[in-house]
C-alpha cells in the first residue's frame, strides 16, 4: 500500500508497535466460512485485551434504548458519525440503543428480545433472535496489516464481538465509503480473524452506510472491499496542540478516513508520545469526499509554517505510524485553517482557532505541579506590594459580607459531583490542574459515575488544602461549566 506523504510519527511516538502481539499466520482463505461455530468468541479474548490499551472508561447505568449517566470522553472514543446527503437518504432506521461503557474500552449491550438494534456509539447493527448480552470493542487494523492483501482494502472499523453466536443472525458493519452511484464494480467481504489465520467471508448485502454479514462465528471482524473504480472516503480532520512552555503555537493535523479504528490509532499514538498534547475541539467532518491519490494542501490565514506543504492522500488504516501535517506559528494569534483539494481548489475542511481553544489548558498545564497555591501567590506578589496583596486576599474571602474562605465539605463536594456532566475529566485536567494518573486511579475502581466525580473533587481538595474554598473553585470553573453547576457554586458562596 502506498504511504501518505507527510510528517510521520517521530521516534518519540513509539507505542504503536510495542502494543502489538504476534498476528495469526497470513493464511487468507477467500471461501465462504461454514457455520460450524467452531471458532467461538473466546478465540479473540487475548487479542481484545492487548488491543484495548486506551484509558479506562467508567461503568454506566445505561439500559436498552437509554443513554448512560456517563459517556466516553473525546480523548477515549471519538464518535464521528457523518454521511453525505446520498448516504443519509438511503440509510434505514433501526431501533437505536445505547450500550454501557465498560473498562478497557469495551461496550456492553443488553437485548431483551429478538429484533434489529443499532448501537449509537459504534454504528454496529445487530439482528438477534433471542435475549442476549453482546460485548464488543473497536480494534486496530494495523495489527493485521500483513493479512490484508491487495486488491483488498479496508472498508470500515474492525471490531471484536463476544456473545453466543447462535443468538446473532446477522451483523451490519458501518463502512467509511461514499458509494454514491459508483458501487456497480465494487465487491465487499468481511475480514474474519481466527486462530487458524484470516478468511474473507461473503456478505449478504451492502447499503450506503453498512455491510451486512451472516454470523458464522465470532472473533475480530470488519469490512474490506475491492473496486475497479476510484474509492471515495468520508473524511475527518483531527487537531492536536503541543503543550509546552513556549509562547509559540505548534499543532498536529491528522487527515483520516471516518473510520473508528483509524481514529482510535491516532489517539493512541498521541497519548504515548513523549510530548504533551491537547485535542482541539473543532468539527472534524470533511465537506468534500477524500480520494486515494488526490493531493491536498493545508492553508493558514494568517500565514504559518506548514510541513509538508501538500500531501497525497491514502487510507492509513493499516499503517502503524500515522502521518500528520505540522503547523507552527511564532506568536499565539487567532488563525484559520483550510484544507484544499489541489486539482479543483475546492475547500474540503475549514476551522477557525481562537485563543480560548487552547489558552486555559496551556496555562494550567505549563504551571509546575509543586505547590500550586504557592505559585499563585508568588505570581501576584511579584507585581503588588505585600500590604496590597494581603488586602486583596482578604477581599477574596468575602462575598457580600459572607465569609467564603472555609474549605468545602464532603457534602458540598458530593452535591457538586451530582451536577457535573461528562466533561468532568476535561475539567479535572484543564482547569483543576490534576494529573492524568489521578484520573486513571479513580476510574480503575469502576465505581458509580457520581462517586468518580466526587473522588476527583476530593483530589483537588487534597491538592489545594486550605485554598479548596467555594470562592476558589467558582473562580476556576465559572466560565467552563454548565449553568446548573454555576448555580450550585453560587449557592455555596451564600452559605453562612
Amino acid at each position: 500500500m502506498n504511504r501518505c506523504a507527510g510528517v510521520a510519527e517521530s521516534s518519540d511516538d513509539h507505542s504503536a508497535s510495542s502494543e502489538e502481539k504476534d498476528c495469526p499466520s497470513p493464511n487468507l482463505d477467500t471461501s465462504k466460512d461454514s457455520k460450524s461455530g467452531a471458532d467461538s468468541s473466546s478465540e479473540s479474548s487475548s487479542e481484545s485485551e492487548s488491543e484495548n490499551e486506551e484509558p479506562k472508561l467508567e461503568k454506566t447505568d445505561g439500559a436498552l434504548g437509554e443513554p448512560g449517566t456517563e459517556e466516553s470522553s473525546a480523548q477515549e472514543f471519538d464518535k464521528i458519525q457523518s454521511h453525505c446527503a446520498h448516504c443519509n437518504a438511503e440509510n434505514k432506521h433501526h431501533e437505536q440503543v445505547t450500550p454501557r461503557l465498560l473498562s478497557q474500552g469495551q461496550f456492553l449491550l443488553k437485548v431483551d428480545m429478538e429484533g434489529v438494534y443499532q448501537c449509537t456509539e459504534t454504528g454496529l447493527i445487530f439482528e438477534v433472535n433471542r435475549k442476549v448480552d453482546i460485548k464488543y470493542c473497536v480494534l486496530s487494523w494495523s495489527k493485521y496489516a500483513d493479512l490484508v492483501v491487495k486488491p483488498w482494502i479496508v472498508g470500515g472499523p474492525l471490531f471484536d464481538i463476544k456473545c453466543d453466536p447462535a443468538s446473532l443472525t446477522s451483523i451490519q458493519f458501518p463502512h467509511s465509503l461514499c458509494l454514491g452511484y459508483r458501487d456497480a464494480n465494487m465487491t465487499f467481504k468481511v475480514f474474519h480473524v481466527k486462530s487458524s489465520g484470516a478468511t474473507l467471508e461473503y456478505t449478504v448485502d451492502h447499503s450506503a452506510t453498512h455491510v451486512k454479514w451472516h454470523v458464522s462465528s465470532l472473533s475480530p471482524v470488519g469490512p474490506v472491499l475491492q473496486s475497479e473504480e476510484a474509492v471515495y472516503h468520508h473524511g475527518a480532520v483531527i487537531l492536536y496542540k503541543v503543550i509546552d512552555c513556549n509562547p509559540s503555537l505548534s499543532f498536529r493535523v491528522y487527515i483520516a478516513t471516518n473510520n473508528e479504528s483509524f481514529i482510535k490509532d491516532i489517539s493512541k499514538s498521541v497519548k504515548h508520545s513523549f510530548k504533551k498534547f491537547m485535542k482541539i475541539d473543532k468539527p472534524p467532518v470533511c465537506q468534500k469526499l477524500l480520494q486515494n491519490g488526490k493531493k491536498y494542501r493545508l492553508i493558514s490565514e494568517p500565514e504559518a509554517e506548514i510541513t509538508p506543504e501538500e500531501i497525497e492522500f491514502v487510507d492509513g488504516s493499516l499503517l502503524k505510524l500515522k502521518s500528520y501535517i505540522e503547523v507552527y506559528l511564532e506568536q499565539p494569534v487567532e488563525f484559520k485553517l483550510l484544507l484544499v483539494e489541489m486539482d479543483s481548489e475546492e475547500i474540503v475542511w475549514k476551522a477557525k482557532l481562537r485563543e480560548c481553544d487552547w489558552v486555559q489548558h496551556d496555562q494550567n498545564q505549563n504551571i509546575p505541579k509543586t505547590s500550586m497555591s504557592g505559585n499563585r501567590r508568588r505570581k501576584m506578589s511579584s507585581s503588588l506590594p505585600d500590604e496590597v496583596y494581603d488586602k486583596r486576599m482578604k477581599q477574596a474571602d468575602t462575598s457580600d459580607g459572607v465569609k467564603t474562605g472555609t474549605p468545602l465539605t464532603d457534602t458540598q463536594l458530593l452535591k457538586l459531583a451530582e451536577k457535573l456532566g461528562k466533561e468532568w475529566i476535561k475539567i479535572a485536567l484543564a482547569y483543576l490542574e490534576l494529573e492524568i494518573s489521578d484520573i486513571d486511579d479513580i476510574r480503575e475502581k469502576n465505581e458509580d459515575a457520581t462517586i468518580c466525580k466526587f473522588r476527583m473533587l476530593k483530589k483537588w481538595q487534597e491538592k489545594e488544602q486550605s485554598n479548596a474554598t467555594a470562592q476558589n473553585l467558582y473562580s476556576c470553573l465559572k466560565n467552563v461549566v454548565s449553568i446548573g453547576v454555576q448555580d450550585v457554586l453560587e449557592g455555596f458562596l451564600q452559605e453562612k
